[in-house]
């Protein structure tokens, strides 16, 4: 009570500071191209800055609470301690890295903004300021997360509850930095364009859609250099440790095992917060660019502002109702793995359904009445998001027949566990691309997508389907609170493991992680399916970008685009401006004029390298992962081989060393995947133009949803198929079928916690991408298109 109390005084504080520009703001768009608004929208749009805020005293709360708790004894506080210095040290040497690759592209966006003139002046800016935000969320839940373990294994000592409520909360910690760091960036840089540019909103939102690059950035790279930490770590300490010495993973004889907890949270909670950063984000501004778009389609500009509004609103009722619902997570003691699920889906729900409730006063106080059909689109967001969780949790659950058949197939061996493995994977599928299909034609048709093109019907069904993914992400701080749980709750049996504690403890500890498996690949789901979302509404916000270019390159280069766009330049002289004419030309439109067609070769060109990209990026990775393993697995063997006493447990292992091999592999395998997902979209859009980007995109959409689904399942279920065998079931641990599930796990490590949720940036980065550099592709394609027809006219 004290809490919401003190919540609710800094709230009405932050409103009163917020009143004076806001209201500011909505004189200044009174007077903005004939934009009009009310002042209650105003001052309803507060709630997403004031929700943003609240996320983050939440999350202190919670990191404060997480810190007063009993850390342990002094082995459990040593065995933390290697696991936070090792993640912080991985995590300082990859912003080094990454810090360069953000140092040249400022450079870049540098030379577009202030000399090509392809780009906003502000983008370059506001590139860093994504990237910052998305690495200062992993760096944040990741120290959370590493002082969190041993507390956890501590907690576990008294009840299941006490451990789960530690781990669930410093878990939360990850969930609430990312949606409050990234909704309080949009609205800031929002008002402040809005406050002190002349920019009209169509400017303003296309703009702020180009900011996302730097979080997907920093996102991929995350990602990417995580997952292959942590598995080349995981690798190590289970070949090297498990199947050849015959000891735990977690033994503290296993010199991997540090490096494996360390991985765990990397890749696990810095990467994953860094994914649904980048999703949370884009989502919102996606779905801004199109609401002006789908305002100034029908004739109603009156509805632009509100537009943009809702889905900050949205985003900002959502963190109050993830805060509120984490509160109701917590189980009884003995709990089984089904209860335990419930307790932890008590409070996904809980956000569902106030959500669901909440959106529809929004949508008809910001479009009214007559679009109120657009809640019915959110509904099927929300909707989509928890079919996907529910359908991941079936496919990986040690509770469901789908993991439990992987199980049954170790007796046989390793062959038959991976077989099944793949065909389980292979077999999830089909749930979520029709559950994504459904939710796309739902959304898109509840907002009036199917309406006749002179009501602007096409262009709402577009915003339609970015506010149904605005909404499948407004319940993501408890969502990835649930996620970020799992590595704590596995790095806590690992310590409980090492600092030898008792039977009673581990088994606590091995039901809370066994829980954190299945959560963490419900979350993967939510991420796969929440991206398919995402990069549908950057596609269609694509297309306005693709406007924006032909405003920049008839002010800046009116000759080229005379000669190349002569359309514009006609319609441009009727229409009294280029403005006038390329702002409210309809989607149909520029598919015409760009005859974005499918019998269009350059088209089916993109198609086909955007789907060759899902399995190349995921082969990099995958290989970069066995690479980096079998240097782990070889100084596994070198110290139970050169040092004495290791085997018997009276001399220690070197941990460091292992570490060391996992950071270094990881920082150099990343590189080559990264830049390709940055390099091939602009490659394809000045060799084949903007049909060609609509193909890569396309392709690498449709094959990467499908294969990140594939692989995240398979690997979620071979992991808990050997959870379930370790639970007693064929032998138990240390039996044939056991080593069988081991290499089954082996194998899906990469394919759920590298390559498959790698997948999820890459849809959205080559669609950024794409959308930062429509302008640059706009002005230099057709010179390129003409020197390549030329060629062939010679030949």
């Amino acid at each position: 009570m004290r809490i919401c109390l003190k919540y609710a005084v800094i709230c009405l504080a932050f409103t009163l500071i917020f009143c004076s520009p806001v209201l500011a703001a909505e004189a200044h768009t009174n007077e903005r191209e004939g934009y009009t608004t009310q002042t209650w929208h105003w001052v309803l749009w507060i709630l997403g800055p004031v929700g943003s805020c609240g996320a983050l005293y939440f999350a202190r709360h919670f990191y404060k609470e997480m810190l007063a708790a009993d850390p342990g004894n002094e082995k459990m506080q040593e065995i933390a301690g290697h696991v936070r210095r090792g993640a912080m040290a991985y995590l300082w040497r990859q912003y080094r890295v990454v810090g360069i690759v953000f140092a040249v592209m400022f450079v870049l966006f540098l030379y577009l903004a202030f000399v090509a003139h392809t780009l906003p002046a502000l983008v370059p800016f506001a590139f860093l300021t994504g990237g910052f935000f998305s690495g200062l969320c992993g760096f944040l839940g990741m120290k959370t997360a590493t002082h969190a373990s041993s507390r956890t294994a501590e907690g576990a000592r008294h009840s299941l509850n006490q451990g789960l409520v530690v781990a669930f909360r410093s878990g939360a910690v990850m969930g609430l930095v990312v949606v409050g760091f990234g909704l309080l960036d949009i609205c800031l840089w929002f008002l402040g364009l809005q406050l002190f540019t002349d920019m009209s909103y169509k400017a303003i939102t296309v703009t702020m859609l180009s900011f996302g690059i730097g979080a997907s950035l920093q996102a991929l790279f995350a990602r990417v250099g995580g997952g292959i930490f942590t598995h080349d770590a995981h690798v190590g300490a289970d070949l090297g440790g498990t199947v050849e010495a015959g000891i735990p993973e977690d033994d503290p004889r296993n010199p991997a095992t540090i490096a494996d907890n360390v991985g765990d949270n990397v890749g696990d909670v810095a990467g994953m917060g860094a994914d649904l950063y980048e999703s949370y984000c884009g989502s919102i501004l996606a779905t801004a660019a199109l609401g002006v778009a789908a305002a100034v389609a029908a004739g109603a500009k009156e509805l632009a502002v509100p537009a943009i509004f809702l889905p900050m609103v949205l985003a900002g009722v959502g963190i109050m109702a993830s805060v509120l619902c984490i509160f109701l997570v917590r189980t009884e003691e003995k709990a089984s793995q089904s209860q335990l699920l419930k307790a932890l889906a008590r409070g996904v729900n809980a956000s569902v359904g106030i959500i669901f409730v909440v959106s529809l006063p929004l949508v008809l106080a910001f479009l009214g009445t007559e679009h109120w059909g657009v809640w019915l689109s959110i509904s099927a967001g929300l909707g989509a998001g928890w079919v996907i969780g529910k359908s991941t949790e079936y496919y990986t659950s040690a509770e469901s027949k789908p993991t439990q058949g992987v199980a049954e197939q170790a007796q046989t061996g390793p062959a038959t566990v991976i077989i099944d493995g793949i065909a389980v994977g292979m077999q999830s599928t089909w749930i979520p691309v029709l559950t994504i299909g459904a939710a796309i034609i739902m959304a898109f048709g509840f907002a009036g997508g199917f309406d006749a093109e002179g009501t602007g019907g096409f262009a709402w069904g577009l915003y339609g389907v970015g506010i149904a993914a605005v909404g499948m992400l407004a319940t993501l701080g408890i969502t990835l609170a649930t996620d970020a749980y799992g590595p704590i709750a596995d790095n806590a049996g690992g310590n409980a493991e090492m600092a030898k504690l008792g039977p009673e403890v581990r088994e606590r500890t091995d039901a809370l992680d066994s829980l954190g498996n299945t959560t963490a690949a419900t979350g993967k789901g939510f991420a796969i399916g929440s991206a398919a979302l995402t990069a549908l509404a950057l596609l269609a916000a694509y297309m306005e970008e693709i406007k924006h270019g032909l405003v920049l390159m008839y002010d800046n280069a009116h000759d080229q685009a005379a000669e190349h766009y002569n359309w514009v330049v006609e319609g441009a002289e009727s229409a009294g401006g280029v403005k006038e004419f390329v702002e409210p030309l309809s989607t149909s439109a520029l598919v015409d004029q760009f005859n974005l067609n499918i019998m269009n070769p350059m088209l089916i060109v993109g198609m086909f390298l955007g789907a060759m990209m899902a399995f190349l990026f995921c082969s990099l990775t995958m290989k970069a992962v066995g690479r980096a393993a079998g240097a782990m697995v070889n100084e596994v063997r070198r110290q139970f081989r050169e040092i004495p006493g290791l085997m018997e447990g009276t001399a220690e292992a070197e941990y460091a060393k292992c570490v060391d091999i996992s950071t270094k592999g990881a920082q150099k395998e990343m590189m080559l995947p990264s830049l390709l997902a940055i390099i091939i979209p602009i490659l394809a859009g000045l060799v084949l133009g903007v049909p060609g980007v609509i193909g890569v995109l396309v392709g690498g959409l449709t094959a990467g949803f499908v294969l990140a689904v594939m692989m995240a399942n398979a690997g979620g279920a071979w992991d808990n198929a050997k959870k379930y065998i370790e639970s007693g079931k064929f032998g138990g641990k240390g039996s044939e079928a056991h080593k069988a599930g081991v290499v089954g796990d082996t194998v899906g490590d990469p394919f759920k916690d590298t390559s498959g949720p790698s997948l999820n940036i890459l849809i959205k980065l080559m669609t950024m991408v794409s959308v930062v550099f429509a302008p640059t592709v706009v002005k230099l394609a057709p010179v390129i298109s003409k020197k390549v027809e030329a060629f062939f006219r010679w030949f």
